[in-house]
């Protein structure tokens, strides 16, 4: 009963309207690039606990590095940067202009990659303890304490620095096809951030092996020589031959490489590797090609052979592994895994001999972060959606019976970072009402120190008036949420044009409850040209559980696009929203919903903007498409059924397409097609292209990008 009325009174709070009515009007500076800087609620930049401690620390200015405590009313500065760089200077090595995602080693040792130079540093000594200077093109640098080394690629190969500086060739590779230890594996799916993974104790190094010379040359065209030149990346298509992937394990006492037996057909995928606490074994998630069937394998790190598949997971449409096992501190026979095979991505606790223990979470509502299991293994600690879709709490959850602790009762967004006995915690926090507030709880939820209580950055600007709220789905029963904005003065007995935004596709979540319901600043920018603004997370978003998600299975665009006429609906029952003046934006999937929606339903939008947009998905790569789409063989309807290039004859309005001329995730043949399409049915498209820019248009040419889109709506909207 307690929470139905939590959730109840969070309900009304964000139907509640935000307005900030004052005098200045943003810019579109302001609204692409300031939003970022200047116009971005206050925080403490990299805040973060320091290991053994409850001491935290965080960097003012990017060049000084402050430390705090439970305790302390005051922080104190604990290092400079240009005491590092004199001492750098010393040594004839280059300097550092800011401290960036640096990683405490100890109480006063702390590491940082600043290209390519790894440095340690000592604040008590205010001393240079250890430097590596890398070869100048090192990538996917991680250092590891207990070995004192680091790894790294050089291109396509993968190498070892030790504490004497001398370098290793792991591998030494002419063929630029097969590559190893690259954070590109398998197109970054499944979870896949980085291709290097250290052991425990720092004795072994697991990595990927790609190789992918089997796989289709795409072309793209560099516009910045003279003449133009060629770059082939490898382009996997629908249906394509694909990589083929396996997991070598280096000794670094013996030089020895271990090559995991992960068997056949080669082209499966390999997920979730996670070392054993004894690093005498090494857990890989084996997912095949249709992603359908999951197999979480040991493995033998000195023979390679497989010890025992410990489980599996199949389900009709697919199955998604993102996360390692994540092993208890004590009981070392025993790990954590994220499932969604209850329909919901919860925790569930198993041994290594394969045995389920138990299902540690569970409910309708999703687990979106771990954050760790306290040392006595009682609790695990977690952020998730428990207390509403839109909103992030952090819970307390007792490992014997699932009983769940709300640390952040406050209705919003919340994020945490525990110290290192999980008694205190850093908690972030923002909602539609508050910019951002950062304080340290304890383990109960208690606030014992208050950080930052930010101040509203917009306060003297003239914005329009936002609104959080739930329509129906198409198929009549599942909530969807929505985000509206009205222009400043807004006079709802006055006609005015929409602008719905739209991205739609899977693992995209636009509204939230947190500042300014993640909206940017550029749709209130619109919203001042006398826009009403509009958002729906239609089925097929993230974090509302497997049904919700995989409706668009075989038919991406379909369902989506039913529920986004859903949200039509709703603006078209409004009096103020001109019936007549709709327009649609978006990018990547958003792009494929805009010329989908164009050309699916010719009658409703007036104007369109797409970016990036997926035109036919047989043009799409084969990890995200196959899983989402099977193939043009197993799936000829799905695939006719939703490519723009056989509706383009439908269009009626005006459509801008944007792309980007070197895009290697949505490539250019998606638009080049479609433009030959239209001239062949002889419809016009305005086309856009931003030459030397890939899936996304970035730093300050974003803003001529924002000013092309304003411009097209304001002249034909």
């Amino acid at each position: 009963m307690q929470k139905r009325i939590t959730i109840f009174f969070v309900v009304v709070s964000f139907l509640t309207n935000v307005a900030i009515a004052q005098n200045k009007e943003l810019t579109i500076e302001d609204a692409v690039w300031n939003q970022w800087f200047s116009l971005a609620p206050e925080e403490l930049s990299q805040l973060s606990w320091k290991p053994e401690s409850y001491d935290y620390t965080y960097v003012e200015n990017w060049t000084a590095i402050e430390q705090g405590s439970i305790k302390s009313k005051k922080d104190k500065n604990i290092c400079v940067i240009d005491e590092i760089n004199k001492q750098l200077k010393k040594l004839d090595l280059p300097t550092i202009s800011y401290f960036y995602n640096f990683k405490w080693l100890d109480d006063n040792r702390f590491v940082q990659t600043s290209n390519n130079l790894v440095f340690i540093y000592n604040v008590e000594d205010d001393k240079l303890e250890q430097t590596f200077l890398l070869p100048e093109q090192a990538e996917n640098i991680f250092y590891n304490k207990k070995a004192n080394a680091v790894a790294y690629t050089l291109d396509n190969n993968l190498q070892l620095m030790k504490s004497d500086g001398k370098i290793i060739k792991i591998s030494d590779e002419d063929n630029k096809g097969i590559v190893y230890g690259s954070d590109y594996v398998h197109r970054q799916e499944f979870g896949i951030d980085h291709g290097i993974f250290w052991s425990p104790n720092g004795k072994f190094i697991a990595f990927y092996r790609k190789d992918e010379t089997m796989v289709a040359d795409y072309p793209l065209v560099d516009y910045t020589t003279f003449p133009a030149t060629v770059k082939y990346i490898k382009y996997p298509m629908i249906g394509q031959t694909s990589e083929q992937v396996t997991l070598g394990i280096y000794d670094l006492a013996t030089g020895k490489i271990t090559y995991m037996n992960t068997g056949t057909p080669k082209d499966h995928y390999l997920t979730a590797i996670t070392w054993d606490p004894s690093e005498k074994y090494v857990y890989i998630g084996i997912l095949n090609r249709d992603q359908n069937h999951l197999k979480f394998n040991k493995y033998d790190t000195q023979t390679g052979n497989l010890v025992k598949t410990l489980f599996e997971e199949k389900n009709d449409k697919y199955v998604e592994p993102e996360h390692p096992a994540f092993f208890l501190p004590k009981s070392k026979n025993k790990f954590l895994w994220y499932s969604e095979r209850d329909g919901y991505n919860h925790l569930y606790l198993y041994d290594t001999d394969g045995n389920l223990i138990r299902q540690v979470t569970k409910g309708t509502w999703v687990v979106t972060d771990f954050y760790g299991i306290s040392p006595d293994e009682k609790y695990i600690y977690i952020q998730s959606t428990a207390e509403c879709p839109i909103q992030r709490h952090i819970y307390k959850v007792n490992m014997q019976n699932g009983k769940m602790t709300d640390l952040t009762p406050i209705h919003g967004y919340h994020s945490a970072q525990f110290s290192y006995d999980f008694k205190y915690l850093i908690n972030d926090f923002s909602n539609i009402e508050t910019p951002h507030i950062t304080n340290i709880k304890n383990s109960n939820g208690k606030i014992t120190k208050d950080l930052i209580n930010a101040e509203n950055p917009l306060a003297d600007y003239k914005l329009g008036k936002m609104k959080l709220g739930t329509i129906k789905a198409a198929d009549g029963k599942t909530d969807l949420y929505y985000r509206l904005i009205t222009p400043p003065d807004f006079d709802s007995t006055k006609k005015y044009p929409v602008i719905v935004y739209v991205y739609g596709g899977p693992h995209a979540q636009l509204i939230d409850d947190s500042w300014l319901a993640s909206v940017s600043l550029w749709q209130f920018y619109m919203a001042q040209k006398g826009y009403v603004m509009f958002t729906l997370d239609n089925r097929g978003s993230a974090n509302r559980g497997f049904a919700f998600e995989s409706a668009v299975f075989r038919h991406l665009g379909v369902n989506e696009m039913k529920d986004q006429l859903e949200g039509v609906k709703f603006l078209k029952s409004k009096p103020y929203i001109d019936t007549n003046r709709m327009g649609v934006h978006g990018w990547s999937f958003g792009g494929f919903m805009t010329t989908s929606l164009m050309t699916t339903y010719p009658d409703v939008f007036k104007v369109a903007v797409a970016g990036g947009p997926v035109i036919d998905w047989k043009y799409y790569e084969v990890m995200y498409g196959e899983r989402y789409m099977d193939t043009p063989e197993t799936n000829p309807d799905g695939f006719k059924e939703t490519s723009i290039l056989n509706k383009i004859e439908n269009l009626k309005g005006k459509l801008l397409i944007i792309h980007g001329g070197v895009d290697p995730v949505v490539v250019p043949q998606n638009s080049m097609d479609l433009l030959l399409k239209a001239q062949e049915n002889g419809i016009q498209i305005d086309f856009y292209t931003y030459p030397n820019s890939e899936h996304n248009v970035r730093g300050r040419q974003r803003i001529h990008l924002m000013q092309k889109i304003t411009d097209y709506f304001l002249d034909y909207l």
